[in-house]
C-alpha cells in the first residue's frame, strides 16, 4: 500500500479587504507571515516564517507574486 504525502490546501484571502505582509520584530527578528486588514490595521497571523523556504511556502499557497511588505 502506497501513502501520499499531504497537500496544504490552497488558502484564499479576501483581496479588496486584506493584504499580505509579514510581521518582523526588531528586537529577536522573529517574522510572522499573515494578512493585514486595510481598513482597520489589525492583523491575523498564518504562518512563523524561519527560513527562505518558509515564505515560499506561504506565497504558493496563498498564489502570491512578488515582494511582500515588511512592519516592524
Amino acid at each position: 500500500m502506497f501513502f501520499k504525502r499531504k497537500q496544504s490546501p490552497k488558502g484564499s484571502y479576501d483581496h479588496a479587504n486584506k493584504k499580505p505582509v509579514i510581521r518582523a520584530s526588531i528586537c529577536t527578528g522573529e517574522q510572522v507571515a499573515g494578512f493585514k486588514d486595510i481598513h482597520t490595521g489589525a492583523f491575523e497571523e498564518v504562518m512563523l516564517i524561519r527560513d527562505p523556504s518558509d515564505l515560499m511556502a506561504f506565497k504558493e499557497r496563498y498564489g502570491i507574486e512578488g515582494e511582500i511588505e515588511k512592519f516592524y
